[in-house]
């Protein structure tokens, strides 16, 4: 796709503005607000439609009312030229198509020249700007490395954006232990709400009631407000009527005043027009007599001399021959010169013959071919040759570069292999590394045994000083029970109270079984059958930890640590071996090709040589030259042959001049002479007097005719004059003056009255009040009395509407209590519109959840599938554009950033590159984007002065790439005087306001 012309009727500060011949790598320079922005702007416009109202982006409509909108002309591989054009019309424009077969469409068929690319899609991928290039200065760590992903992927950052983008929704609509989320919120809400709902319930009933009863008052109160609003408006009305009561009536009386005055005709400002004509009239007598004498001495003065009229009626073909003089001595003079140069010439044919050294004769120089198609095929041989010379350097230092960097990464292999621990000391290593865990389990288990040890010792101990305590204690106590007990065994006995002796004999049974029993014996049995146990494992520990004691593990882990380092450098030095061994079996295969390239070149060299008679010897050397000895030897044969004929018609052109002259001299000069120059001087002279006596007649015959035409005039002008005034009079109906100014007096009486008449409307007319207002409120004969009315029923109403209010806003207080937030029915609504809510916005996480699911699974099928195509690509532009200091882009695990491989084989992450490093990997990945994902989409590349970071040889090399880019016209636009030294002066469009040139 080729745009081959641009035709603006009108967008922006563009109007009427044709750019033709467009090249494949075109450029636009301008200053700021030049109309580079409008024309990159124009041209999205046409091709995928204006910007809407709505939109942010500017519409670029004409402030001057031309019309909006234009045409391209674009050539298509598949479909040849189609002319698009677009212009103002529904929201994006009216947009015809037509093909060169005739075909025409609308956007169904731009859409499909297009292949279905959106605007979004083509500014994205094919449209270069500084925004660009600024969001990596801005960018730090990480970001860098997403942008340069999403840049890869689409061409901008929105993927980067994008998936953040969908992360933020994400989390501000839930989030499982949030508050904040809005589905969070939604469901606490929701169950508030139930809650609220179901005491509302319970008070539905009372709260109906109270509600008719406040329908009831509204309704009486909007019944009182309208009846006091119209009292208000008639006592509005009545006000008003009192203002323009008395216009009202003066207007009535003019209007009679002016029917009284009748409708006699009289003409628009008659009195000033007809004083008019009488000052104009009569000073044209004096001018008439005037003119006529004038034009009586001019015509005497004209018929006292005239020129020779012969003379002047050959003048034409007299200055021809005149003009022939200065060619008479031109001629001669070139004459001498052709003599001369028939000099130079043999001179230049032996110098030629002395250089060939060839048994060549003038005859059989002219039978050599070299035409156009000849000296191109010499040319291209010659070239051809020496661009071999150049290119099998170029190798054979290639060839150097590659096999060092080849041995130099088999040396970084070994080197690493000899780095890395055998394999059967790594195991035994990872062995004892591992035994470490163990080592910490036994470890925490005898930390563990302690803990418990101490914990019984102490309580084992805490446990004798109570028992000791408690023995005594209890002794006391149980001494003293069995005393009582004895005392009243004996008192049963003595009293026969049985009953009594068997609860002294079973209670003192009890105090002994009590004091001989000591739970204390058995609790510290336990202790220590628990104690011996715990004994046992805290010695079993210590052993097993002592074993352990001689190993040192940090310094294995360490050593593990560099193996695993060298192992993953002994695997990325072999992939790059691979890649150095591909690199240097390429450069070997272009040895081949040079080898084939340069056998052609020989052998079309002797074939060319052979037809143009020229020694293999010198072919071999001096081909070249030897071919441009021959062409000029050719041109100056040839060059020879013409000057003799020139000089034979100098010889009688000389002759036909002499001849002229001669003869007129004969008929109008009395001396003629041999010298042509004086012949010439004496005749131009003799035509100059008469001239000048033709130009002096003319002069008079002109006047005269001026004053003839202005004596005609002033008659012409005096009789319009008096019929107008004539006319005027017939205009009042009057033959004579006096009457003519007495109608006139009535008649600006009538005048006045009519604008007095037109101030009252003018007054009357800004009153509300209508016509029939009006006409009623002249039968009222006293407005007081009826205004005094109208404010006491004002008053009445006033009270019953405040009795009104107060009524209902006791009733608005039942209903708040009742309502407690809100009714029944207000609360049920308020539910289910909470409930809708929240299912509405579940959908809307579950959407966003899937969007990024399938954004994840897009990115990873991408990685996997399109980049690595594009990645190779880019590596080629930024080997080239970098001058081979850095050569590889991989991508990283994560896959969200690029690792940027140096010709050192050190890799950096996009933030550690520097700024115009980073940029060129910036313009690296665009441009194989558009040549390798976008390859089949041939649209123009747009580039809006995106390199102006870069310094001068930054510059030279991303000129030279975009130059060689085959496939993709580039429009750049530019307001930077240094870079048109990187154009052809032809490709370039130098941009004013509202206007286009091209810099020659």
């Amino acid at each position: 796709m080729k745009i081959q012309e641009i035709h603006i009727y009108g967008f922006g500060q563009l109007t009427n503005t044709v750019i033709k011949d467009l090249s494949d790598f075109h450029v636009f320079y301008g200053e700021n607000e030049a109309g580079k922005s409008t024309i990159m702007a124009f041209i999205h416009g046409i091709l995928f439609g204006f910007p809407t109202k709505q939109s942010s982006e500017l519409r670029y409509v004409p402030k001057n009312g031309s019309n909006y909108g234009g045409k391209l002309r674009i050539l298509f591989d598949e479909f040849g030229v189609a002319t698009i054009e677009r212009i103002r019309g529904k929201a994006s424009g009216d947009v015809t198509v037509t093909l060169e077969d005739g075909t025409q469409g609308e956007e169904e068929l731009l859409k499909q020249l297009l292949g279905n690319i959106d605007k979004g899609l083509f500014q994205a991928i094919f449209s270069f700007n500084l925004h660009g290039l600024q969001n990596i200065h801005q960018m730090k760590g990480e970001e860098l490395g997403k942008f340069l992903f999403s840049t890869g992927t689409l061409g901008t950052e929105r993927l980067a954006k994008t998936e953040a983008e969908l992360q933020k929704e994400l989390e501000a609509r839930f989030k499982p232990s949030g508050k904040k989320p809005l589905i969070n919120e939604k469901l606490k809400a929701l169950h508030e709400l139930s809650g609220e709902l179901k005491k509302a319930a319970a008070k539905n009933l009372e709260y109906e009631v109270i509600v008719s009863d406040k329908e009831k008052i509204t309704k009486e109160m909007a019944e009182v407000s309208q009846a006091l609003k119209n009292v208000k408006s008639e006592v509005e009305r009545l006000s008003e009527w009192q203002r323009i009561h008395s216009l009202v009536k003066e207007e009535r009386w003019i209007n009679t005043e002016i029917k009284l005055l009748g409708e006699d005709p009289f003409p628009a400002r008659g009195i000033e027009r007809i004083e008019k004509f009488n000052q104009l009239i009569y000073p044209y007598n004096a001018q008439i007599s005037s003119l006529l004498d004038r034009i009586t001495q001019i015509k005497s003065e004209v018929s006292s001399k005239q020129p020779n009229k012969q003379m002047l009626a050959d003048e034409s073909q007299l200055l021809g021959a005149l003009d022939q003089i200065p060619i008479y001595e031109q001629l001669v003079l070139e004459k001498q010169q052709c003599e001369l140069k028939l000099v130079d010439l043999e001179d230049k044919i032996i110098i030629i013959n002395e250089k060939l050294h060839l048994p060549l004769r003038e005859e059989d120089v002219h039978t050599i071919n070299t035409n156009i198609y000849m000296k191109n095929q010499v040319e291209q041989a010659a070239r051809k040759k020496q661009k071999l010379l150049e290119v099998k350097q170029e190798l054979e230092e290639k060839f150097r570069e590659e096999k060092n960097s080849l041995e130099e990464l088999e040396k970084k292999v070994s080197f690493a292999e000899t780095q890395m621990i055998p394999a059967d000391d790594r195991s035994r290593l990872e062995k004892l590394v591992n035994d470490e865990s163990e080592k910490r389990k036994v470890e925490y288990e005898l930390k563990a045994v302690q803990d418990k040890i101490e914990y019984y010792q102490h309580t084992q101990e805490q446990d004798k000083k109570t028992f000791a305590v408690l023995k005594k204690q209890k002794q006391i106590q149980f001494l003293t029970i069995g005393v009582l007990l004895l005392v009243l065994s004996l008192y049963g006995l003595y009293s026969k109270q049985w009953i009594l002796v068997v609860m002294g004999v079973l209670g003192t049974l009890l105090i002994g079984f009590f004091l001989g029993n000591n739970n204390s014996r058995k609790n510290n049995a336990k202790i220590n059958v628990a104690l011996s146990r715990l004994l046992d494992d805290e010695k079993r520990c210590i052993q097993i930890l002592e074993r352990y004691k001689n190993s040192n593990i940090p310094a294995l882990q360490e050593k593990l640590k560099q193996d695993n380092y060298w192992k993953e450098q002994q695997q990325l030095f072999k992939i790059k071996l691979e890649q150095q061994q591909t690199q240097y079996e390429k450069v070997i295969m272009k040895f081949e090709e040079w080898e084939i390239e340069a056998a052609e070149n020989k052998e079309m060299l002797l074939k060319l040589s052979s037809e143009l008679h020229i020694p293999e010897y010198i072919a071999d050397a001096f081909f070249l030259e030897a071919f441009e000895l021959i062409e000029q030897y050719k041109l100056i044969s040839r060059e020879k042959k013409n000057l003799h004929a020139r000089l034979k018609q100098i010889h009688l052109a000389q002759t036909n001049i002499s001849e002229r002259l001669f003869s007129y001299a004969k008929q109008y000069l009395a001396d003629l002479g041999s010298d042509l120059s004086k012949m010439g001087y004496l005749l131009r002279t003799k035509l100059k007097e008469e001239h000048g006596k033709l130009i002096k007649v003319q002069e008079k015959q002109e006047k005269l005719d001026d004053l003839e035409a202005d004596l005609h005039q002033m008659k012409q002008e005096q009789a319009h004059l008096i019929s107008e005034k004539k006319k005027l009079l017939e205009e009042a109906n009057v033959e004579e003056e006096g009457a003519f100014y007495e109608l006139g007096k009535k008649f600006e009486t009538k005048l006045k009255l009519i604008e007095r008449l037109e101030d009252i409307s003018k007054q009357v007319q800004y009153s509300f009040l209508k016509a029939d207002d009006i006409e009623r409120f002249l039968q009222i004969h006293n407005v007081e009395e009826q205004l005094i009315s109208y404010h006491d029923e004002i008053e009445r109403l006033s009270s019953r509407l405040m009795e009104l209010q107060e009524k209902q806003a006791a009733v608005n207080y039942q209903i708040q209590i009742l309502e407690e937030g809100g009714s029944y029915s207000e609360l049920l609504h308020h539910y289910k519109q909470q409930k809708f809510e929240f299912e509405e916005a579940a959908k809307e996480w579950s959407v966003f959840c899937l969007a990024q699911n399938i954004l994840t699974q897009t990115v990873e099928k991408y990685k996997n599938v399109h980049l690595p195509r594009i990645l190779e690509k880019a590596e080629e532009y930024l080997y080239f554009l970098t001058e081979k200091q850095y050569q590889r882009i991989h991508l990283q695990q994560s896959g969200t950033g690029f690792l940027i491989e140096r010709s050192d084989y050190t890799l950096f992450e996009a933030n550690e590159l520097s700024q115009a490093t980073t940029e060129q990997v910036y313009v690296s990945i665009r441009l194989a984007l558009a040549a390798t994902l976008y390859e089949k989409y041939r649209f123009p590349i747009i580039i809006d002065d995106s390199f102006v970071n870069f310094d001068a040889n930054r510059t030279k090399k991303v000129m030279e790439l975009l130059t060689n880019l085959k496939y993709n016209q580039i429009l750049f636009f530019t307001c930077h005087t240094h870079l048109l030294q990187y154009f052809n002066p032809e490709n370039v469009y130098y941009l004013h306001k509202g206007k286009v040139e091209v810099i020659s």
